[in-house]
């Protein structure tokens, strides 16, 4: 793991640590020159129940947990929860550091040997109250050092079975993800280990996303153990009894103006497009703009931004993802993001002196413009028109006139376009920040939205769009009265635009005018997305944003019936055929169905839809909303996703059923045929069904003696 942090770093070079790929991304346990890069703790629900735990536990072990599994997969604080827990228990023991410091030399062994799966400690013996509280902790539970022969899952396994058996003052503390977890419960149940199969059932219920799981602090059916999904909660909300959701003040405190330097000092100066995020990032509005684009993401696709995602991307946006640098004695280092800065602009004002300018001076000033917060968030562009681009510039015969800015401009955007083509985001966070473009990118916000641009104006993405699309001359005078682009920004439209001149000469046309064409129809296309990524990110003005808005409301709010009315109405039209539901008696699941005139159908009454109410007793905030369709036996769940809950908005504006995405096609067909395969059985329901036979109108149902057929109404 490479390091660059250096003592007393000032923003943005001390970001670069923050990144998942360097120190500040891991936490190890007990050390604190590792994870948590800020040195702050982030406040959570769970930490707040570590606290009072830790606070009560000496005093009250019969009456409290004393088994504490914490679920859940890398990078979302779990080592950073024990620490902290440890630190609490020191206080509330008396234990004034030894506590801290007898566990830190078991969690840092000499060299040459591993830390133990289960470090034991017998704290009571540490404190200057009388105690007997004894603690194990497993930090890994995917560890198996000192218990060498043996599998995790069968080491988490004999724990759990002697700890429920031990005494009320032995306490312990583990760090699990879900693999471990489920490969303990399978063990359990090849093995026939009811006790233990007991309570990894339990404990894989309560980490559950299900609408009916059970209590998970403490653990219901096993009052000493207490569960927390840590992957479950976001750190986009505010947790209860917070003043702000973590990821507010991880943003906050890396946007504060003290840690950056005095305007002017920074060597790129007014160029630089870390600065200029920062200054950006620094006013509470645009900070709560991102923050709010960054929940929505998570609503939208599902996952979850965890502390090693958010620090990983605070660094990339604030301080970028560049290359080891080699010195001219061939020594490799890492340049500070402004000295990167400043390096491109050196490049870009050398290029008009320079005869052959290379690959990375004719792109400097892209760079620059696109490596701001905006830019760096919505990354993607459309690299699939570097080649053509590349071929028209030949075919115009513009490639070896290089002396020209408007020409080197061109062949730059060229050269940019062609870099999109390898791996340029951090490993740690591409396929979320991929994830991210896909679902809000601004550039394909509607035209019919509105964007705020300064206090008392707002323009029209549609007018924007159509001046851009008409000259870039026409839309650069139109956004740059509203001073609301940064200089890199306002000078690569510049530049964009009197290559867009150029193109328009006659004289260059006349070669191959539609060469020209699909050239200038590259630049609008690149200058307007730049322009709609940099002003719509600012406010999150992005694609489905009123969509975006209204599913938030729904999952965070306490009230969800107000909102969910039209929701339950478009969902029972979508699973009913007008007051009937329909199982087709001829088919399976996933067959087609066989022509109309041979196929028979069960018809039963309409299923009704209503909003499922979700245990939130001892339990994190429920990350998605659960509608119940259906009656008595037949009744089943149904998670009210985000494409299912777009679907439902788009039908109201107009949207066809048959156009419904195959996501939500999926879903309701599943529910249906999970309706259906009840529905059939359940003897009261079919009391009034009746059984509709080809096309004639043929219809079987009840009659006091058997069943009798007969012609539909």
């Amino acid at each position: 793991m490479d390091s660059t942090q250096m003592e007393g770093a000032r923003y943005p070079a001390a970001l670069v640590d923050w990144a998942g790929h360097h120190s500040g991304g891991v936490k190890r346990l007990l050390d604190n020159e590792s994870g948590q890069p800020n040195k702050l703790l982030l406040e959570t629900s769970l930490l707040a129940r570590l606290q009072s735990w830790a606070e009560k536990l000496p005093a009250n072990s019969t009456s409290m947990p004393r088994i504490i599994l914490l679920v859940g997969g890398p990078g979302n604080g779990k080592t950073e929860a024990i620490e902290s827990t440890i630190h609490w228990l020191d206080a509330t023991l008396g234990c004034e550091g030894r506590l801290i410091e007898e566990l830190s030399k078991a969690f840092h062994p000499l060299a040459g040997f591993k830390v133990p799966r289960i470090v034991s400690v017998d704290a009571g013996s540490l404190s200057r109250f009388d105690s007997g509280l004894s603690l194990d902790i497993v930090q890994d539970a995917t560890s198996t050092a000192g218990h060498e022969g043996s599998t995790a899952s069968a080491l988490l396994i004999e724990e759990l079975d002697r700890l429920q058996d031990g005494p009320p003052s032995h306490a312990y503390l583990c760090c699990v993800n879900r693999g471990v977890l489920d490969d303990a419960l399978i063990h359990a149940i090849d093995n026939d280990l009811e006790k233990p199969r007991a309570i990894l059932e339990a404990v894989t219920r309560a980490v559950s996303l299900a609408y009916d799981a059970p209590s998970c602090w403490p653990l219901e059916g096993f009052p000493s153990i207490a569960v927390w999904p840590m992957d479950a909660e976001s750190l986009l909300v505010k947790p209860d009894e917070v003043t702000s959701a973590p990821a507010e003040i991880l943003f906050g405190q890396a946007t504060a103006s003290e840690m950056w330097p005095a305007k002017g000092s920074c060597p790129a100066g007014e160029k630089c497009p870390f600065c200029t995020s920062q200054a950006i990032l620094a006013r509470d509005e645009h900070r709560t703009a991102l923050l709010k684009i960054l929940r929505w993401y998570e609503l939208a696709s599902g996952k979850r931004w965890s502390f090693r995602d958010l620090f990983s991307l605070t660094s990339y946006l604030l301080a970028g993802h560049h290359p080891v640098v080699h010195d001219p004695a061939s020594n490799t280092h890492q340049s500070t993001p402004c000295q990167w800065a400043a390096s491109l602009v050196e490049l870009d004002q050398k290029a008009a002196g320079t005869k052959r300018p290379t690959r990375q001076t004719l792109s400097a000033i892209f760079h620059l413009a696109t490596s701001s917060y905006q830019h760096a968030l919505f990354h993607r562009w459309d690299k699939t028109v570097a080649t053509s681009l590349r071929r028209d510039i030949k075919e115009l015969g513009l490639g070896k006139e290089l002396e020209a800015e408007e020409v080197r401009t061109l062949v730059g955007l060229a050269h940019f376009l062609a870099e999109r083509k390898t791996h340029y985001l951090p490993a740690t966070i591409a396929p979320l920040l991929e994830g991210l473009v896909d679902a809000l990118d601004p550039a394909f916000a509607s035209p019919d939205s509105e964007v705020a641009v300064s206090s008392r104006s707002t323009i029209g993405l549609g007018d924007l769009d159509m001046r851009f699309s008409r000259s870039l001359a026409g839309g650069i005078d139109f956004i740059r009265k509203y001073q609301v682009l940064s200089q890199n920004e306002l000078e690569l439209l510049k530049r964009l635009s009197n290559a867009d001149a150029l193109l328009s000469l006659p004289n260059i046309r006349r070669k191959k005018p539609l060469a020209a064409s699909r050239i200038q129809h590259i630049l609008r296309d690149f200058a307007c997305r730049l322009v709609r990524r940099s002003i719509c990110t600012r406010t999150a003005i992005v694609a489905d944003f009123h969509i975006l808005q209204a599913f938030q409301q729904v999952v965070e709010d306490d009230d969800k019936h107000q909102h969910l009315f039209e929701v339950v109405k478009q969902v029972k039209d979508l699973l009913n055929t007008g007051k009937e539901f329909e199982v087709s008696l001829t088919t399976t699941f996933g067959q087609p169905l066989p022509p109309r005139q041979r196929q028979a159908t069960l018809v039963v009454p309409q299923r009704q839809v209503k909003m499922l109410p979700q245990n939130i007793s001892g339990r994190p905030r429920a990350p998605i909303c659960y509608l119940g369709v259906g009656n008595g036996k037949s009744a089943q769940p149904i998670p009210l996703t985000y494409d299912l809950f777009k679907a439902v908005k788009e039908l109201e504006r107009g949207l066809s059923p048959a156009s419904l995405p195959r996501t939500v096609v999926a879903l309701l067909d599943t529910t249906k045929a999970r309706l259906s395969g009840l529905i059939v059985r359940d003897q009261d329901l079919l009391e009034d069904a009746q059984i509709r036979i080809g096309t004639d109108g043929t219809v079987v149902g009840r009659s006091w003696n058997g069943f009798v057929a007969g012609m539909e109404d």
